[in-house]
């Protein structure tokens, strides 16, 4: 080797000042970019953490209302009027990494924001940031180009006390991005089920909660509680459970305000306390399993150092926290159940009629394994991929793995065909899948297809245990194609119901025409793309280009060479998300029972003719 190529010198030290490692690196502090189409995408992130500081003004006791505005072109405001930034640290503190008053717990008890990053990472990513803080009649102004300080100014005020942050994020960083309406309303209601009495006005609208997390839960449940929900509130721990006839348990969880999608320590500390106090009230033995099945819970704990697997704040890590959410859980548990009779008595019966199921279940499930082994080792119908992921230490991103559900040998040919054999698995359908809602447990047990799938994802036992990051639906545009769609739904929420919840169903777009001249080729997923695909291909010119459109039918007509740019860096997916769970119930029944008649003059009331 060329040594000059490998010259090691003083030369070749780089220090970056806080920003620019934000710039050059922004996964380790926001996670994914993407362009807004994902709830988890970077723009909401940034958002989140200018949010998390003005709530955190409430926790305190400073400022009860925080003004969010967001308009066409992306650019955001968030006032609230709380004690203000100190003037004299303004730009310090969204500026400098590790600089912030959230070290200091006399004046941030139980803060989201320890590390000293959010704002930092909003100004290094954003083309225009401006903060403005008010106190006592002064102010301080700061404004910033992609992270670097360009005007400040002070001076007096008749504002009231608060902070203002303005911010664009940077159209580098996120091109062609758009906040979504939906997914910001949603963060936004928790903010406010987390923090009773804030007010939080966006869009016209107001986010306001008078209880809490038993508000949260009353409106996920929407009447389908088998019992008054079990609630609790100190200045640590607040939470609220009940049961219902679902399959699974499902649980809202927040540390310092931050929703923990895949829980931690906390949730199985919350799991063992509500075991236990059931345990003891009633003199039994209940299991887990048994008292688990069928329960929604929401649960916020506040604790000073929180320890998160990842910056994005996903699961707590402290152990230290588990006993005493254990006690607190058991004791406020047993004790409602003896104040409450009929409702203990509901909760016991539940938990019977799980302890039946799982009891009949134990031999429908060996049967089924026993003929599982003696038809082959491995699931014929799916080709693995090499890679997966711990769940003790999950994949990082940009290196998700992934299985693709096609219907059929001939999608699942082209898909094999394409994929990227370390990352990409595929199980192909033999047919269309069982309409599963309304079954028992039983019945996945005793249907070869439902069975398979369920041993291919290894979620039998526990949502935790699923071998992929990402399970995508891969079917035909056409009415076939989405009937299997909507019964494969059906599958997964009916019978793992936080498998959607979590995030980890997704739809893959694929184009329906390819429109192409001699020198370009344009794919396009809708109607619209292949009208000005059309246009483009066709020229400006008095003489137009001829132009060839194909409409493919299904997966198995795109080639495996066409495919592999469908599947790759390129790939468009639609997550599968959850409104609230009491919609879930509603639609299922509506869409896929056996209310024929309604659905046939809904149809009719909504059938459009394209001529």
């Amino acid at each position: 080797m060329n040594a000059s190529t490998t010259t090691y010198d003083e030369s070749k030290i780089k220090t970056l000042s806080s920003l620019e490692h934000i710039r050059k690196r922004p996964g380790m502090y926001i996670g994914r970019l993407g362009d807004g189409s994902n709830q988890n995408d970077g723009i909401y992130i940034l958002l989140k953490e200018v949010v998390d500081n003005s709530v955190d003004e409430f926790i305190m006791g400073a400022g009860k209302r925080i003004d969010i505005n967001i308009d066409e072109k992306g650019f955001v405001q968030v006032r609230d009027y709380g004690r203000g930034i100190p003037l004299g640290k303004v730009i310090d503190c969204v500026s400098t990494i590790n600089t912030g008053a959230k070290y200091n717990t006399d004046v941030f008890q139980f803060s989201v924001g320890l590390n000293g990053v959010g704002t930092k990472a909003v100004n290094a990513l954003s083309d225009v940031f401006t903060v403005t803080s008010h106190r006592d009649g002064d102010f301080f102004k700061a404004s910033f180009r992609s992270g670097k300080l360009c005007d400040k100014e002070q001076g007096e005020t008749k504002e009231k006390n608060g902070t203002l942050i303005e911010f664009l994020p940077s159209a580098e960083m996120f091109p062609d991005f758009a906040f979504d309406p939906d997914f910001i309303a949603k963060r936004l209601w928790r903010y406010a089920y987390l923090n009773a009495g804030l007010k939080i006005y966006f869009d016209k609208k107001l986010y306001h909660s008078t209880n809490g997390l038993l508000d949260l839960l009353h409106k996920e449940l929407d009447g389908a509680e088998l019992y008054d929900p079990i609630y609790h509130r100190d200045d640590t721990l607040e939470f609220s459970f009940s049961h219902t006839d679902a399959f699974g348990d499902c649980y809202y969880t927040f540390v310092n305000g931050t929703y923990t999608n895949e829980g931690g320590t906390h949730l199985s500390a919350f799991r063992e306390g509500i075991l236990k106090g059931i345990n003891e009230f009633s003199g039994k033995k209940f299991v887990n399993t048994d008292v688990r099945d069928g329960i929604v819970g929401t649960l916020a704990v506040k604790i000073k150092d929180p320890v998160f697997e990842s910056q994005t704040k996903n699961k707590l890590g402290n152990t230290e926290v588990r006993s005493w959410i254990v006690n607190k859980v058991k004791d406020v548990v047993s004790k409602a159940l003896y104040k409450d009779t009929e409702s203990a008595q509901r909760l016991i019966d539940k938990i019977i009629r799980n302890e039946n199921v799982r009891k009949e279940l134990q031999s429908v499930r060996t049967e089924a394994r026993a003929n599982a082994k003696k038809v082959a080792l491995k699931i014929h119908q799916l080709k693995d991929c090499k890679y997966h992921p711990s769940r003790k230490k999950p994949s990082a991103p940009g290196k998700e793995n992934m299985v693709f559900i096609t219907e059929g040998q001939s999608a699942a040919g082209s898909i094999v065909s394409a994929r990227d054999p370390m990352t990409q698995a595929v199980f192909s359908l033999k047919g269309k899948p069982l309409n599963v809602f309304g079954q028992k447990m039983t019945t996945l047990y005793k249907n070869e297809e439902m069975f398979s799938l369920m041993r291919a994802l290894d979620i039998e036992e526990s949502i935790s245990d699923l071998r992929y990051d990402k399970v995508i639906l891969a079917t035909d545009a056409d009415v076939d194609g989405l009937h299997i769609r909507n019964l494969l739904l059906t599958f997964f929420l009916h019978y793992f119901e936080p498998l959607v919840k979590l995030g980890h169903v997704h739809i893959l777009e694929t184009p329906i025409f390819r429109v192409r001249n001699k020198k370009e080729t344009i794919y396009c997923y809708s109607d619209k793309e292949k009208v000005s695909a059309t246009k483009k291909l066709q020229g400006s010119g008095r003489q137009k280009i001829n132009v060839e459109t194909t409409r493919f039918k299904g997966l198995g007509e795109i080639s495996p060479k066409e495919f592999k740019q469908f599947i790759g860096d390129n790939i468009r997916l639609r997550c599968v998300t959850l409104d609230s769970l009491s919609e879930v119930a509603k639609v299922l029944s509506f869409y896929m029972g056996k209310n024929t008649p309604a659905r046939r003059e809904y149809i009719m009331e909504n059938l459009k003719l394209e001529l």
